[in-house]
């Protein structure tokens, strides 16, 4: 699929299996999201715009490579998405970060949001939305679509769980938006988890079981 990439690093699918486990405590949990979203990131920022400047060294003067202009904006998608966000900015920590709230009903299993907070200059900048679970896709849709009510056009979306079915809604409704996934799981259930997945992501990153 055009926009679509599935990492395949031995470290994110090792640290995606300790993520999974049914053992694996509050604490632990937490920091595999945010060592998942680092090395995530690493791939999602690979083509961020370069532009020369002159420094010094302490030996000469010399024309180097920095990140070109405004940079990145990263907008979790509240609440598990909040765990996605140190990582990145262990690796970027001038990004701006916004946020959007949505939940899903658990009847209709449809998108509610409740809050949205974005930066002004969100036009300019690469905004990589984050929801470590890439279930239906109504909700991150949803996400998106906000993002881009805002003025955005430089949008990614960066997953660490996802379905088939997720992506193809995503893909359907922001053909211009590059996923980035960790895993592509099999299928849903009834009520909307994935299966195998990992259990309700925002839960056990806030000990909410």
């Amino acid at each position: 699929m055009k926009n679509l990439v599935i990492m395949d690093h031995p470290l994110i699918r090792h640290k995606i299996t300790i993520l999974r486990k049914i053992e694996t405590k509050h604490k632990e949990f937490c920091e595999l999201v945010e060592e998942i979203s680092m090395l995530m990131a690493y791939e999602a920022t690979r083509d961020l715009p370069l532009e020369k400047v002159e420094i010094e060294t302490p030996l000469t003067k010399t024309v180097q490579e920095v990140i070109s202009g405004k940079k990145l904006c990263i907008v979790p998608v509240l609440r598990a998405g909040l765990g996605m966000v140190d990582g990145i900015r262990l690796l970027i920590p001038n990004a701006k970060v916004g946020h959007i709230g949505l939940y899903r009903d658990h009847d209709t299993l449809e998108p509610v949001e409740y809050y949205n907070k974005l930066p002004n200059d969100v036009n300019e900048r690469l905004v990589i939305v984050l929801d470590p679970m890439l279930a239906t896709g109504g909700s991150v849709s949803a996400a998106i679509d906000l993002v881009k009510k805002a003025g955005a056009t430089n949008i990614k979306l960066m997953s660490i769980v996802g379905t088939e079915q997720g992506i193809n809604f995503v893909h359907k409704n922001h053909p211009d938006v590059t996923i980035y996934v960790g895993i592509v799981d099999e299928r849903l259930n009834e009520h909307g988890y994935i299966l195998p997945g990992l259990g309700d992501a925002g839960d056990r990153l806030f000990g909410t079981l």
